[in-house]
């Protein structure tokens, strides 16, 4: 994503935190992400380092859940494309450039 960003200044990455159950810290961390709107604590929580409790309360987690089973959306990475296609699993860069094109 980063990669991209720097190359291509038309494209845009829009995160939306969406904690599966089998990862049961997962929602309080996203909870504590979306708090500082932080994306250097996402990267820790994928390191696996230890993050601080959220500082908001928000039903904002909460409402990307239902989005997410709205959209039989159950694993992570998923993009959703400005064409609608939906794509699941981790892409590469220049995977990533290919299907958006250009």
């Amino acid at each position: 994503m980063k990669k991209i960003i720097v190359e291509r200044k038309d494209v845009a990455f829009y995160i939306k935190l969406f904690p599966l159950k089998m990862h049961p810290d997962a929602y309080e961390k996203s909870k504590a992400i979306l708090c500082e709107k932080s994306l250097a604590l996402l990267e820790q929580a994928y390191e696996k380092k230890p993050l601080p409790k959220a500082t908001c309360e928000t039903t904002v987690i909460d409402d990307n859940i239902k989005l997410a089973e709205r959209l039989r959306i159950n694993s992570l990475p998923t993009m959703i494309l400005p064409d609608g296609r939906v794509i699941s699993g981790y892409k590469d860069a220049e995977a990533i450039k290919s299907l958006i094109g250009k």
